[in-house]
């Protein structure tokens, strides 16, 4: 501020607005958002008196705040969000008095009253620099020049600059009257200073950056019984990211914003039928069951399914149209959309990303059947009985068609999302068993496009906690041999210069075997059994349970059986091939081996560092871990672990690392350049 300044009304850049969430602390809005509040605020007008009405006021706009999240009524005093509901408006406060130390704000009421004595009292006077130590004197032994009665405190001005606020509290008067005795000042003793105007003005360059990429965080399992929840958790993985940002991409024009999708409570379902027929013993047991495993069911029903991806896919379309019609620059610029989905919610998101309909599958069956039926010999009879069949199953389409007109979806209708998907992140996904159970076999090709093509979504991430029990592996769904690699450890976000995780090359997962003895002719020709390579120690502090399972496991099943041999030896060969018998043993395994290599498959190679060669390797890994704490309890983190995810800092390094991932490399491209 200018070295002698004159009192005069606060401008807009001086008065800071606040917002409270939670109950706690009064938080500042960002310079550009407190500007645009200011300004509506002084559109407004002043309140009417008693007696007018308030119709009199002119209407004004909300204020779109924090990175256009938030709504402000000016008005009424209230932040509410835009992109989801919830039952407790947020209130604002207009600061103008602010408190010494902390900057939080006087009370508005209170605030008002000081403001207007102040003004009655020192407009036009000079204001000394408050800063300025060598001018400004020190309070004690100074009379007030002016003091103000308020209902609980009284306010004196030393001087111009000089307002010290005291409370009238009867323990306050006696410690002050204690302390003056004693000879301490009464400033010193129980005032607090208050300063007129913000510590840092406000101005429209202290502004959030342009959105270039959203997040839709999709829940799971359970959001019946907590609605709120999904919101947040999001704020959670927001606030985390933000961290992050900061600190590692704040060079990068990217700016990631997330948007919850809460899509389990406008659903009806049964309405209240399975709570009528739940029996009343252990009923707090019995209600948590039935609001978040019961989910699972309903979406294996049917009679539901169809409800819950409908339910997910039109909350994702609205949000998506909404946001465009508030960021219209959003699509022009080639912003991109990811999503997060936790649990279940992974499940649905694929399901509506692919279309996959059991009903379809029942009709490509049906289909299927007529096909060999007309194949097979038939009788005059039966011949025209499949006739009229067809006939009537052509009358049948036909009414269907115009029942489709008519009505704008049908069950059979493939779901549609109004945006690409640029990256999938699913965590704590049980998403690999429904795959599973859906008939999806391990292929030859490596590719995502296995489980999920890269026209539909560029990529497919798979987060997981190593003791999450609803998490599965979804890499050796596309190539066999990946359960026995480890999936790729998730960084510590403070690792200094971290390995970026497409140079990360595979290790394996089970442990060392001793070599066994061979004869000459096999050792000399044979590519020795991947079980035999030295292991990778593994990057954090103590084996996952799954890990140290599927290893001893395998590690049993390659004595007995040669497994090392049929998970990668016979990957790829036809089913003609002879099968190993148990007695044949490590041997056996070997010679396995040598049999698959003159029958064209490709060996599966690895060198002796325990690291894969680059053959038979996914284009992109899929699977990843997160390590493990120090004093982490196994059966704690167990129970835990599937909701540990939202505010973990390495996995908002992770997200960001790959959504930032292309301006990261235009930047290190264009710094080179530079060079």
């Amino acid at each position: 501020r200018p070295r002698y300044e004159v009192v005069r009304e606060l401008g807009a850049e001086e008065v800071r607005w606040f917002y409270r969430e939670d109950r706690k602390t009064w938080k500042p809005f960002i310079g550009y958002d407190s500007l645009r509040i200011e300004l509506a605020f002084r559109a407004l007008g002043p309140e009417p008196r008693e007696g007018e009405a308030a119709a009199e006021r002119p209407a004004v706009e909300p204020v779109c705040v924090r990175s256009g999240l938030y709504e402000v009524d000016v008005a009424n005093g209230e932040c509410y969000p835009v992109y989801w509901n919830q039952t407790e408006k947020i209130p604002v406060m207009r600061g103008q008095w602010f408190i010494d130390g902390t900057w939080q704000p006087l009370e508005e009421e209170e605030s008002n009253l000081i403001e207007q004595e102040h003004l009655n009292r020192f407009r036009g006077q000079q204001l000394q620099e408050s800063f300025d130590m060598e001018v400004s004197k020190p309070v004690d032994g100074k009379e007030a020049i002016h003091s103000l009665k308020l209902s609980r405190n009284h306010v004196d001005w030393h001087s111009v600059d000089e307002v010290y606020l005291y409370s009238d509290a009867t323990t306050s008067k006696i410690a002050r009257t204690v302390t003056q005795k004693l000879g301490f000042s009464k400033a010193s003793s129980s005032g607090t200073r208050l300063h007129r105007g913000y510590v840092e003005e406000a101005t429209l360059e202290d502004k959030p950056p342009q959105t270039s990429h959203i997040v839709f965080v999709v829940h799971g399992i359970g959001q019946k019984m907590d609605q709120g929840r999904i919101i947040k958790n999001t704020a959670m993985m927001r606030d985390t990211a933000r961290k992050i940002e900061e600190k590692y991409f704040s060079n990068l024009a990217t700016h990631v914003e997330f948007l919850p999708v809460e899509w389990r409570s406008k659903l009806t379902l049964d309405g209240d039928t399975v709570d009528s027929i739940t029996p009343d013993k252990v009923r707090g047991l019995r209600d948590m069951l039935n609001s978040s495993a019961m989910d699972i069911m309903y979406y294996t029903s049917p009679l539901y399914r169809d409800e819950l991806v409908k339910g997910l896919q039109q909350e994702l379309n609205r949000l998506y149209t909404l946001f465009c019609s508030r960021n219209p620059e959003f699509e022009e610029k080639g912003g991109k959309v990811s999503i997060v989905s936790h649990s279940l919610g992974c499940v649905i998101t694929y399901d509506i990303m692919t279309g996959w309909n059991p009903v379809r599958l029942y009709e490509q069956l049906l289909q299927k059947e007529e096909e060999e039926l007309e194949d097979s010999w038939m009788s005059y009879e039966e011949q025209r009985l499949l006739e009229e069949l067809y006939i009537t199953k052509q009358r049948l389409r036909e009414i269907e068609e115009r029942l489709q007109g008519l009505k704008a979806s049908t069950i059979s209708k493939t779901p549609v999302l109004k945006f690409k998907v640029e990256n999938f992140f699913c965590m704590g996904s049980p998403l690999a068993v429904f795959l599973a159970l859906r008939g999806i076999r391990p292929g030859n090709s490596g590719s995502q496009d296995h489980i999920l093509p890269r026209t539909i979504c560029n990529r497919l991430l798979n987060i997981f906690h190593p003791t999450d029990p609803v998490a599965y592996r979804l890499e050796p769904l596309i190539l066999k041999h990946y359960s026995n690699i480890s999936p790729v450890q998730i960084h510590w976000y403070n690792t200094a210069n971290p390995l970026p995780y497409e140079h990360m090359k595979p290790s394996f997962l089970n442990p060392t075997k001793e070599p066994t003895s061979v004869t000459d002719g096999e050792s000399a020709s044979t590519v020795s059994s991947p079980t035999t390579s030295p292991v990778m120690v593994r990057r954090h502090y103590g084996e996952s349970i799954t890990n140290i399972g599927k290893a001893s496991i395998l590690g049993a099943a390659s004595i007995g059986k040669g497994l090392g041999g049929m998970l990668f030896s016979r990957f790829g060969r036809s089913s003609t091939t002879t099968s190993q018998t148990p007695e044949a043993g490590k041997d056996g395994a070997e010679g396995d081996d040598k049999k698959a290599t003159t029958v064209g498959t490709p060996p599966f190679s690895h060198s002796s560092s325990g690291f894969l060669e680059p053959t038979l390797e996914l284009e992109h890994r899929i699977d990843f871990e997160l390590r493990e704490g120090l004093v982490e309890s196994r059966y704690w983190s167990a129970v835990t672990s599937h909701t540990a995810y939202w505010s973990s800092l390495d996995i908002a390094l992770f997200l960001l690392t790959f959504m930032c991932k292309h301006d990261q490399d235009d930047t290190d491209k264009s710094n080179l350049d530079a060079i």
